[in-house]
């Protein structure tokens, strides 16, 4: 895993505290190949999982305050990256909004449950949030060998795929997601000759995200955090440049924008 990547590299993964973030976070320091893992989330003192991973990898990991819906603390990160001179090879943008029932954000059936709080909130963390950290840690990454900058999207995000409707803030803001990872893409040709941008789809994860809506999940088609991590870093092992600006299955097939 990771064999395409320099030796020794450095990863930066958001929205790391829990989930399919954290998964990928244990994946990477356990990958002899991995220098330093710089781990974002908006409270990575309450963690107890990176607490574990810091414990046992000391100055391997490092814990950055990061919160998608504040661009200044995605801007702050970058500089901490910038005033020590790390250059990751690796960026990946976890973090995302389904749900939150806490203050009644679920997803809509309908076009009557379309609220404008909501939208904002889903398209802050879903779209605004990965494009500053386009926008912040692209010129930071690495220009020698292998680089990728990757985010999580959905499947749900596809409008060519979309077949049953509804979901109306988290399909449009993954598909808006797609897009500025896209048009991100097109411009890194010109300016980032060595890095690949890519989407992602994860399959449905055993994560918080996905409880609401697992007892409609197909036989086998349920994941374990530490499957997706794995298959999603054997997919980004195996991008290429031509593979940029795509959009990219948990089992490698390229999904329909």
């Amino acid at each position: 895993m990771l064999n395409t990547f320099p030796r020794t590299f450095t990863a930066v993964v958001a929205g790391s505290s829990r989930g399919i973030g954290l998964a990928l976070v244990r994946e990477l320091l356990a990958s002899d190949r991995v220098e330093l893992v710089i781990a974002c989330a908006r409270a990575t003192g309450d963690s107890v999982g990176l607490q574990a991973l810091g414990e046992q990898y000391g100055a391997r990991l490092e814990r950055f305050e990061v919160d998608m819906t504040r661009a200044s603390t995605i801007a702050g990160a970058a500089e901490r990256l910038k005033a020590a001179r790390i250059r990751p090879h690796l960026v990946l943008n976890v973090a995302g909004l389904l749900h939150d029932e806490a203050v009644g954000l679920t997803p809509e059936k309908r076009l009557e449950d379309i609220d404008p709080a909501a939208l904002e909130r889903v398209f802050a963390v879903n779209t605004v949030g990965p494009a500053m950290m386009l926008r912040h840690f692209l010129p930071l990454m690495s220009r020698d060998g292998k680089a990728v900058f990757a985010a999580l999207s959905a499947r749900v995000g596809s409008i060519s795929d979309n077949r049953l409707g509804g979901w109306y803030a988290y399909r449009s803001s993954k598909a808006a997601l797609n897009q500025m990872l896209k048009t991100a893409s097109i411009e890194a040709r010109r300016r980032f000759s060595n890095l690949i941008i890519a989407a992602l789809h994860p399959g449905t994860t055993d994560t918080d995200l996905s409880a609401p809506f697992q007892a409609n999940v197909p036989n086998g088609k349920l994941f374990t955090q530490q499957f997706v991590a794995q298959r999603l870093l054997a997919v980004i092992d195996g991008l290429s440049s031509d593979d940029s600006g795509g959009f990219f299955a948990w089992d490698g097939q390229v999904v329909p924008w």
